[in-house]
């Protein structure tokens, strides 16, 4: 799969945007080997990496959240690594740490493990408060800051946490801040009739690596493409709309933020790109609205009291604000 040729000051073609799109199957169905009947899911894991976001996935054990994230760092020729948080786990555990060094005389920075392309963050919040907060600045900027010293961590980098909402014995809330650095919380769930079915008749193919299909050069490619997918004046005030109107809801303490608007627009246009497009529509907004924005909507105590959800609200909102009528070309 050899990647476009790219002017950094042009639009995306629709022939660029093809390219996206394949390379964009062919990752899914790679790591659909792996997790059976979640299309929909690994999708949008996929599309996340490819808009220079990161993911939370929110689920019961035993749901394949641990597997979904190891396919997608075996099926991309680069670096993995997985961080198992603990409530004993210390920043410099997850950052790297600086040490000296007797021979040189000198300080040596040692990396750590968030030093790689793809890295899952097993069970986020079993780690206290100060060790998630490790996690703000390279999530945000790509980068660790240890003893006064910046050290990037490389591109393409793609955070994958989970977290297990049924067993919170040992387990600190993830605050609203880190919770804003992920652009997508979802679930997988369990896999339907058909896809067990093949699980249970020793489909093995899970335990085994799966090949890469794709380099991370192709990944950045493809991200550099993303960013020059067309976003209509409709279509980005439908999402300014949207974002505004989860503050101004009654049942709404703490609305979406600009780095949600933001989120937002940037998995619309990756979504867009993935689907052979070179122009967002009011319908990819709308059909991620609810990954992108739900988790960062803090309910007021009265609406939580009254069994309230964000996903409820923001249902709500989906239906009060009207979508443009355009395809995004405009």
């Amino acid at each position: 799969m050899n990647a476009p040729d790219q002017t950094a000051t042009q639009a995306i073609t629709p022939e660029q945007a093809q390219w996206v799109a394949q390379l964009f199957a062919t990752t899914a169905d790679a790591v659909e080997q792996a997790i059976h009947g979640k299309r929909r899911v690994v999708e949008l894991v996929i599309a996340c990496a490819l808009a220079g976001g990161h993911v939370l996935l929110e689920d019961v054990p035993g749901t394949g959240k641990t597997a979904l994230a190891r396919a997608l760092g075996q099926v991309v020729q680069g670096t993995s690594s997985r961080i198992q948080f603990t409530p004993d786990l210390l920043p410099g555990d997850i950052t790297g740490i600086t040490v000296f060094d007797q021979r040189a005389g000198a300080f040596e920075f040692h990396p750590g493990p968030i030093f790689a392309n793809i890295v899952l963050a097993d069970e986020i919040n079993r780690a206290s408060p100060k060790t998630q907060s490790a996690l703000l600045e390279v999530m945000e900027e790509a980068r660790v800051t240890v003893d006064g010293t910046s050290h990037d961590v490389g591109s393409p980098f793609l955070v994958i946490a989970t977290q297990n909402p049924v067993e919170q014995a040992g387990t600190y809330r993830l605050p609203e801040a880190q919770l804003d650095r992920f652009m997508v919380k979802t679930s997988i769930g369990y896999p339907d009739q058909a896809a067990m079915a093949r699980i249970l008749q020793g489909d093995r193919s899970a335990q085994h690596p799966l090949a890469p299909v794709v380099t991370t050069g192709m990944v950045t490619q493809a991200q550099d493409l993303i960013t020059r997918v067309h976003v209509s004046p409709l279509v980005a005030d439908y999402a300014v709309r949207l974002v505004e109107a989860t503050r101004r809801a009654s049942e709404v303490r703490l609305g979406a933020s600009v780095r949600g608007a933001l989120a937002l627009v940037r998995l619309a246009s990756a979504w867009a790109a993935a689907s052979g497009r070179h122009y967002v529509t009011p319908d990819d907004i709308r059909d991620l609205a609810m990954p992108v924005l739900t988790h960062r909507l803090v309910l007021e105590p009265e609406a939580e009291f009254d069994g309230v959800t964000a996903a409820q609200v923001l249902g709500q909102v989906l239906l009060d604000i009207s979508a443009p009528q355009e395809n995004g070309t405009a």
